[in-house]
C-alpha cells in the first residue's frame, strides 16, 4: 500500500548519489509507490504543540546530472504522514536535539519515525558502544588531559577522537612519548588556562588489524546484513573512513562479527534503533552509528543486495518494535 514518506536530511543537492544511503532509501521508497517529501532542519516547527514542517514533494532518479526534483513547499502537520526518515549527519548538536523533540510529538501521534528520536538523543555514537564493554578494546572517555595522557602511556599506542565527529574528522593516532600529544589533547578537550578540559574526548587502544579494514556492519531491526564493508586505509593513512580516502571492500561476516551483532542487537531493538551501523576493527566494536549509517550502496553493488528494500520490508511488516 502506498505510504507518505518524508526525509529530514542535509541538503540533497550536495550528496554523492553513488555512495549515499539516504538516496538509496528514497529510490526504494519511490519504487514502491510511496509519496516522497523532503525537509531540512530549518523546515520544522511546533504550532500549539503540534509538529509541523515545510515539506516539498520530492522525486528522485539515478542520474548524476540531476538526481532530484522538488515541488512547491507547503506547511504540513507531520501527523498526516506515515513515515519520517530522520537522516541528518552528525553532530548531534542542540539544534538536532530540538529536531528530535519535534519528531517525538509526531511519533507519539502514531507517525513511524526512523530512527527513534529519543534513542538518537540518548545514544551518542561513541559512548553508546561502551554499553557493550565485552565487545570493545580498552577505551577511556574523559575531559581530564592528565587521565588521557595516562591512558596513552599505559597502552603505548592509541587513537584519540572527539565524541561528535564523523567521517574520520578530528581523529589522531598517538604513541607514548609523542611530543604532539599535548597539542592533540588541547584540540580535543578545549582545555582552559588551568589545563582542565571543557569537553570529553575518547581514547582507544590502537588496533593493528585496521590494516585489514574498519568494517561497517549494517543492522536492520537488530539483525545484521550478512556482509560488511571493510574500509581499508590507503598509503600512510591510518583511518579507513571512506571520507578520509579509505577503499571499500565487501567481506562476509566473521563468527566474531556475528557474535558482536548478537550482543548489540537486542538493545537496538529495545530502543527502536531500526537501521544502525556497527564499526568493527579486528575483533573489537569501536562505534555504533545511529544517526545516518552509510555503506548500503557499496554493499548493494558488490553483492547484488537491496539493503534499502530489506529495511522497508521490515518497516512495512512491523510499524513498531514494541
Amino acid at each position: 500500500m502506498p505510504r507518505s514518506v518524508a526525509v529530514l536530511m542535509d541538503p540533497i543537492g550536495s550528496i554523492k548519489i553513488a555512495k549515499d544511503t539516504s538516496f538509496a532509501l528514497l529510490l526504494e521508497a519511490q519504487r514502491r509507490g510511496h509519496q516522497l517529501y523532503y525537509m531540512e532542519q530549518g523546515d520544522l516547527a511546533l504550532r500549539d504543540g503540534a509538529p509541523w514542517a515545510k515539506l516539498r514533494p520530492l522525486s528522485v532518479k539515478e542520474d548524476p546530472a540531476g538526481w532530484y526534483t522538488l515541488g512547491e513547499a507547503r506547511w504540513t502537520d507531520l501527523r498526516e504522514l506515515d513515515t519520517v526518515l530522520l537522516r541528518k549527519d552528525p553532530p548531534v548538536d542542540p539544534q538536532f536535539v530540538y529536531d528530535t523533540l519535534v519528531l517525538d510529538i509526531a511519533q507519539h501521534a502514531g507517525v513511524q519515525v526512523v530512527n527513534d528520536p529519543r534513542a538518537l538523543r540518548d545514544c551518542n555514537e561513541k559512548i553508546f558502544a561502551l554499553h557493550f564493554p565485552q565487545c570493545m578494546a580498552p577505551t577511556l572517555v574523559a575531559r581530564d588531559p592528565a587521565e588521557l595522557r595516562r591512558f596513552v602511556a599505559e597502552h603505548g599506542d592509541a587513537v584519540l577522537k572527539p565524541l561528535d565527529g564523523m567521517g574520520g574528522r578530528g581523529i589522531f593516532r598517538v604513541q607514548s612519548g609523542d611530543k604532539n600529544l599535548n597539542s592533540m589533547l588541547e584540540t580535543l578537550v578545549q582545555g582552559d588556562s588551568h589545563g582542565q578540559g571543557r569537553q570529553f574526548a575518547m581514547a582507544q587502544k590502537f588496533i593493528p588489524q585496521i590494516s585489514a579494514g574498519d568494517k561497517r556492519i549494517l543492522m536492520i531491526d537488530g539483525e545484521p546484513v550478512p556482509y560488511a564493508l571493510a574500509r581499508i586505509p590507503q598509503g600512510d593513512e591510518f583511518r579507513g573512513n571512506l571520507a578520509a580516502g579509505g577503499r571499500g571492500e565487501g567481506v562476509p561476516l566473521s563468527d566474531r562479527d556475528r557474535w558482536i551483532a548478537a550482543e548489540v542487537g537486542p538493545e537496538l531493538r529495545r530502543r527502536g534503533l531500526r537501521f544502525v551501523g556497527l564499526d568493527v576493527i579486528g575483533d573489537y566494536l569501536t562505534e555504533i552509528n545511529v544517526t545516518s549509517p552509510t555503506c548500503a550502496r557499496e554493499l548493494d553493488k558488490q553483492f547484488g543486495l537491496n539493503i534499502a528494500g530489506m529495511l522497508f520490508d521490515a518497516l512495512e511488516a512491523r510499524p513498531t518494535l514494541a
